[in-house]
């Protein structure tokens, strides 16, 4: 593992806190990598307790995704979020009693950590569709929407990704409803991930994700084009209704 044996003891006992770069040998060293219940998994629902269930098993499938799918309504998603953004929606999260400051202070931390996805040395290729709701939906001070808005016109210039806005005039023609994530792995196998509000749920059987990626394809197909997107958040940023 790289470790010594008095580190693995202190480990095993609880004297030490695992590090990611632990865990992540451990699953080399034990072959478990690939396998459902990983050390990686273990280690960031121990970090991320606050977390919604099944959220942290996603985010480790998230950072070695070769391709990622993403829809969110609402509210710009973690992946793209500015610091700002990320610490308005955990404060509001605090005020409304439903975490603690620190563990706001750790949904900000892991938003930071996610994003490392976006400039490793093989990043994933990305593709972003946003309801209108979630660009036109105020979050914060001007000055936070403002520099949330130019975040997602510097995403859509990144030779990795490809974003789109689904208005609201598409009305029944949108085949979700609620915000869905399809990953796709180094091996082409696929995954997908959606929450209710008590869990996450992460759907590993291709028969059940294929026609969600299916559906995917047509809200791409039905949203505006990345050219067209791109020149309403810069019509957002001029103050252009």
């Amino acid at each position: 593992m790289g470790y010594s044996g008095t580190h693995v003891s202190a480990v095993e006992t609880g004297r030490k806190v695992p590090t990611l770069r632990f865990a992540r040998s451990a699953d080399r060293v034990f072959g478990t990598g690939d396998t459902a219940d990983t050390f990686e998994r273990q280690w960031r629902e121990i970090r991320h307790g606050a977390m919604l269930e099944g959220f942290p098993e996603y985010v480790g499938y998230e950072g070695r995704a070769a391709e990622i799918r993403l829809y969110e309504v609402g509210v710009v998603p973690g992946l793209l979020q500015t610091p700002e953004y990320a610490a308005v929606l955990a404060r509001s999260a605090v005020k409304r009693g439903a975490i603690t400051a620190d563990q706001a202070d750790e949904r900000i931390r892991l938003v930071a950590e996610r994003q490392a996805t976006l400039v490793r040395a093989s990043p994933p290729l990305i593709f972003v569709v946003l309801d209108e709701s979630c660009i036109r939906r105020p979050i914060g001070e001007p000055a936070v929407m403002e520099a949330q808005l130019d975040r997602l016109a510097e995403f859509a210039e990144l030779p990795h990704s490809v974003f789109q806005i689904a208005p609201f005039a598409m009305g029944a023609r949108r085949p979700f409803n609620l915000p869905i994530t399809v990953l796709t792995m180094a091996d082409r196998s696929l995954m997908s991930y959606a929450e209710s509000a008590q869990r996450g749920h992460l759907e590993r059987e291709s028969t059940s994700v294929l026609p969600m990626l299916t559906a995917y394809h047509q809200l791409q197909a039905e949203a505006a084009s990345q050219a067209e997107s791109v020149a309403v958040i810069d019509q957002l940023r001029k103050g252009i209704p």
